[in-house]
């Protein structure tokens, strides 16, 4: 069972995906290290990323999109569109709840929404509902 944390500041993706809360995170087998976290070899899905390799977005002070002067860019409204969509998640929100109340509030909002109340384990973003209770 992985018990809420959903603390960790470097695992919120630079388009606002919570990576903490992403399925490939969480799951047991080749686990994703989220977006920020860069390891050895880098996984192939953060090499083939438009936005995390966003030559602009190298450039920001901050290493999130909220900080580009093309916001939103198409592939951050493409995204945005399909998170909206697929998972009730808007990553442009999502950034700018950061921008505007910090990384702080973002985690604590994220950590409400993302707790099983029945169980105390994290939802996923790209779940309905908590993965461990349904296995019950």
């Amino acid at each position: 069972m992985k018990y809420a944390v959903l603390n960790n500041p470097k695992l919120v993706a630079p388009c606002g995906i919570h990576c903490e809360a992403c399925y490939a995170h969480l799951r047991d087998k080749n686990k994703c290290p989220g977006c920020r976290l860069l390891t050895d070899p880098i996984p192939n899905f953060r090499l083939r990323c438009k936005i995390a390799n966003c030559q602009i977005l190298a450039e920001t002070k901050s290493g999130f999109c909220y900080d580009c002067g093309k916001i939103p860019c198409q592939r951050l409204k493409d995204l945005d569109k399909r998170y909206q969509t697929r998972y009730n998640t808007g990553l442009i929100q999502n950034l700018n709840i950061i921008k505007e109340k910090g990384m702080d509030t973002f985690l604590k909002i994220e950590k409400k929404k993302r707790t099983c109340p029945d169980c105390g384990s994290i939802i996923s973003i790209h779940r309905a509902g908590c993965s461990i209770c349904i296995k019950l």
